[in-house]
């Protein structure tokens, strides 16, 4: 097998993988109306996703530190293996400690897992196309999602047993996607740089550019998923008078929109650059959506696919740009960093939303109940917009459609043999993304590396 097909091979087991841990995190909201048959609250069940983040608040960047130091693959196997764990306890479910308990050590893996995969397409696609092959692996592994809004549907024969089935079909997916992360493991060549002791003055050298995009990260991921995840299905049976099959497939368009948006995005960014535009259009549509689905002012359909179209930049830019502006042996950190405070928002968004749900009693009998929530989101999300209007005003205007997002990182790769011309060089972007008339001297130098030539991830551009 040559190395161009298997690296393509590796992106498929790796979206496989996500791809059942993102429907074993998304088999909770199907369920939520036989979770309040069993008594639990709003704020319960906004618990059980509450506690799939909170133990990645300490634990996200330790994950990153090791994965820099045993690999991507490694990695990416052991934290398949608990997401199987916790997928299992879950899903045995009694007490309603245990559930939190299977929600808990599930959280811990899954987080790892995604971050884990990311850093090892960063490696598999270090030579160009990153963008599109991280917008893909995102666009399939939510196919997972899709298929756990749809399931009351196409797997109604489950349903009928109780809440406890769904979330044993779960942890039967978990269970293939450890044996692809396994695969992924088996095959990955070991991209790794070697291991360096953890110096914690590192992370305060990131680029600015990196901590405009973590904090958008964390503001859009604080929006999307407590809604999306958690309390869509539920409002739209309560407040839009669905059943739990048409919440599920309305729920659904939400990723049917972004596994279409995505590769799309990701092919724009690696062709033509533009991420901050892309970013600041992305943010636009977030707080004009909830606005509309609040007020009932559109049909649901445009909401969810506005939503879902809104949400597609975050792989297809963020986490690939990510990529560019750190360093590879530092890569698992920066994602790690990034993970720490995604965690600290989920958790926090969703007790907020769940706790506004009780104070105000939403349900069938109150669906007005509902609108403190959605003020909460669309706060969140202007805030998002703000900072995404900040990030796009921080950058050069682009030039001859290259994107210019500024690095302070010094390359860290150079050499001394023979210099080149001027002209060569303007030619020959360094993988930071320095540009002229913006280069040191070493990036120049760095640029002619035939080392960094074959590694660098040239799609800045």
């Amino acid at each position: 097998m040559t190395a161009i097909p298997r690296r393509w091979l590796l992106l498929g087991l790796a979206a496989l993988a996500n791809m059942a841990a993102y429907y074993s995190y998304d088999a909770i909201a199907p369920i939520a109306e036989m979770l309040h048959a069993r008594g639990l609250t709003n704020a319960d069940i906004g618990l059980l996703n509450a506690v799939y983040s909170l133990p990645n608040i300490p634990l996200a960047l330790l994950g990153g530190v090791l994965i820099d130091r045993i690999g991507a693959g490694r990695a990416a196997a052991l934290a398949s293996g608990l997401c199987l764990i916790g997928a299992v306890l879950t899903a045995i479910g009694q007490p309603f400690a245990l559930m939190v308990t299977g929600r808990l050590v599930f959280g811990i893996g899954s987080e790892t897992l995604y971050i884990a995969l990311l850093c090892a397409i960063a490696g598999w696609f270090a030579g160009g196309g990153g963008a599109l092959a991280t917008a893909l692996f995102f666009s399939l592994a939510r196919v997972g999602s899709y298929l756990a809004d749809t399931s009351p549907d196409w797997a109604a024969s489950v349903y009928a047993r109780g809440w406890h089935a769904p979330l044993w079909l779960a942890a039967g997916l978990c269970g293939a996607g450890f044996s692809a992360a396994l695969v992924c493991m088996r095959f990955d060549q070991g991209r790794r740089e070697t291991a360096e002791r953890m110096n914690w003055r590192d992370i305060a050298a990131f680029p600015r550019a990196f901590w405009h995009i973590l904090w958008l990260n964390v503001l859009f991921a604080s929006v999307f998923f407590p809604f999306r995840s958690t309390f869509s299905i539920q409002y739209f049976q309560d407040a839009r008078g669905l059943t739990l099959a048409q919440a599920g497939v309305t729920n659904s368009w939400v990723f049917f929109a972004a596994i279409l948006a995505t590769p799309l995005f990701g092919l724009i960014a690696d062709r033509w650059g533009h991420r901050a535009a892309l970013l600041l259009a992305g943010a636009t549509l977030m707080p004009v959506t909830f606005v509309l689905l609040g007020t009932a002012a559109s049909p649901l359909w445009v909401t969810t696919v506005m939503m879902g179209v809104s949400f597609s930049v975050i792989p297809a830019v963020i986490w690939p740009t990510t990529a560019m502006l750190i360093p590879p042996q530092r890569l698992g950190t920066a994602f790690g960093l990034i993970n720490l405070l995604r965690s600290l928002g989920l958790a926090g968004s969703n007790l907020v939303a769940g706790t506004l749900n009780d104070r105000f009693s939403a349900g069938p009998q109150h669906p007005a109940g509902y609108a403190a929530m959605f003020v909460w989101f669309t706060a969140l999300a202007t805030i998002a917009l703000i900072a995404a209007a900040a990030f796009w005003r921080s950058q050069n205007p682009p030039r001859h459609g290259e994107d210019t997002i500024r690095t302070s990182l010094k390359c860290p790769q150079r050499t001394r043999a023979g210099a080149r011309t001027k002209a060569r060089q303007r030619r020959r972007p360094c993988h930071r993304g320095f540009r002229t008339p913006h280069w040191p001297r070493s990036a120049h130098r760095h640029a002619r590396h035939s080392r960094c030539r074959r590694t660098c991830a040239r799609s800045m551009r």
